[in-house]
């Protein structure tokens, strides 16, 4: 296979939520570009399932069971040690988990389903970037890309999102914040905020029988693994929107 027709050919990626809506089908696209894909996730039974499929269609993949939230910097180092001694290399990161429980007034959310939120959403996702960076800066085409909701864009007015809501406009900030302070030499740090998507997560806001502004999350693997390859230079720093 040519490069040309496998943008992400002898690359290595890390799908963190792999066995979620997005990152299951973000991780056979990039499996079909080429990638050697690390399959992150905490429930073994859907990543094993995901396995299979990326393996149908791509280079054998690699899982790394790991709950998020219970999971220290240290945990992500080790990870990250991990890697470089299994492939010697690290090329992307693609963020995918997410925690949500369900809409709920910020005045009656739980305090522990708030932390966690705002943990899982926001916390590990750096804990993980920050200890994948020095692996990330040794590749050529080094990538990290934050998938990031918009509760407002998917139908909903912002409000009752509680500290889900409030991790994504985080990570809105902390794209280009990253970027300016790593500069244009090093890994490319984009966003990529898709449409509303059919997914576990979404059902828990909205009823799937008359939610017909959802899409398949397949629609949008193909703009993971973009962003994931050197053709998206110009996303640099920037949070792209796909319909």
């Amino acid at each position: 296979m040519s490069t040309a027709a496998a943008p992400l050919q002898d690359r290595v990626v890390l799908v963190v939520g792999a066995a979620g809506g997005l990152g299951a089908a973000a991780s056979v696209a990039c499996a079909a570009a080429g990638a050697t894909v690390v399959l992150l996730g905490r429930k073994p039974a859907p990543l094993n399932r995901v396995y299979d499929a990326a393996k149908a269609v791509g280079p054998g993949p690699a899982l790394y069971p790991l709950d998020l939230e219970g999971a220290s910097p240290d945990d992500f180092d080790e990870l990250a040690q991990r890697l470089e001694a299994e492939f010697g290399r690290l090329d992307g990161v693609l963020h995918c988990a997410a925690e949500f429980k369900g809409l709920t007034p910020l005045q009656h959310t739980d305090p522990a389903d708030f932390a966690r939120a705002i943990h899982v959403d926001l916390t590990a996702r750096w804990w993980l970037t920050q200890a994948c960076l020095p692996l990330l800066s040794r590749s050529d085409a080094g990538a990290v890309v934050f998938a990031i909701d918009d509760p407002v864009r998917a139908g909903g007015a912002g409000a009752f999102w509680g500290g889900y809501g409030l991790a994504q406009a985080a990570q809105a900030a902390l794209v280009p914040m990253l970027q300016a302070e790593l500069g244009a030499d090093g890994p490319r740090i984009s966003g990529l905020r898709p449409g509303p998507m059919r997914t576990g997560l979404r059902a828990r806001a909205f009823q799937p029988n008359t939610d017909f502004k959802a899409r398949a999350p397949e629609t949008y693997a193909a703009a993971c693994v973009e962003l994931l390859s050197s053709a998206a230079a110009d996303a640099r720093g920037r949070v792209v929107e796909i319909d």
